[in-house]
């Protein structure tokens, strides 16, 4: 398989095959690098900074650039998005007929948007169009694709997507492969859930607990990729 600086990341999250879903690994990834150049390299970028005083970050990202090292870097980052923040939160002029209008919608704006979010967003779609493009013209990665232990079901939705736009016979290959590897790890979910509920009952102490302990939480990442 000839590699493109694009294909490495897939490739790289496909052949680790750790029991977690590729997927995750890869936004995971796309997040640390965004975090840690956000206070590194990018910082001081005057077209990344007009961005992120416009657009800010999310309650999450906030949390997570706080906790790591540079918190001078972040009170940079901060001093500069409250000046966007308190010219978009001025009230209309003298003949506005509704004052708080342009304040309202502003901070609606400010709600939904985040910077970090918005570029995990654009390399993660990236990454679900190459796996569908090595799919659909590398034996290997298909082979790999099959034999993955899990796909979350968020993640499952947008492998369906990106399937649905190739043509055949691999768009019917790939969903067919993507539900083979969901509904086994499902089915193995569903008993080892089934299993942890009944280790609560007296009748099955002595029992072994086989791979339920960790159930719930591998429920919670099926379903929500978190």
């Amino acid at each position: 398989m000839r590699e493109k600086i694009y294909t490495i990341p897939v490739n790289e999250a496909f052949d680790n095959n750790d029991g977690k879903c590729p997927f995750c690994s890869l936004y995971e990834k796309l997040e640390e690098d965004e975090l840690g150049l956000i206070l590194g390299a990018s910082m001081m970028e005057p077209d990344v900074r007009i961005q992120t005083n416009e657009k800010g970050f999310c309650g999450e990202h906030f949390h997570k650039l706080r906790i790591r090292k540079n918190r001078l870097g972040l009170g940079l980052i901060l001093e500069s998005h409250l000046d966007e923040v308190k010219d978009k939160i001025k009230t209309g002029g003298f003949l506005s007929r509704d004052k708080s209008a342009a304040p309202r919608k502003n901070i609606e704006e400010l709600e939904k948007s985040c910077y970090i979010c918005d570029r995990i967003a654009f390399n993660f779609d990236n990454m679900i169009h190459t796996t569908a493009m090595l799919y659909s013209s590398e034996k290997e990665f298909r082979e790999k694709f099959a034999n993955q232990k899990m796909f979350c079901l968020p993640h499952y939705r947008r492998l369906l997507e990106a399937a649905a736009r190739l043509g055949k016979p691999y768009r019917e290959d790939m969903a067919a492969d993507a539900a083979k590897v969901v509904g086994a790890y499902l089915d193995k979910l569903k008993n080892d859930v089934s299993w942890f509920c009944k280790k609560f009952d007296y009748r099955y102490d002595n029992e072994p607990w086989y791979d339920s302990k960790d159930a719930i939480e591998r429920a919670i990442t099926f379903l929500t990729a978190k």
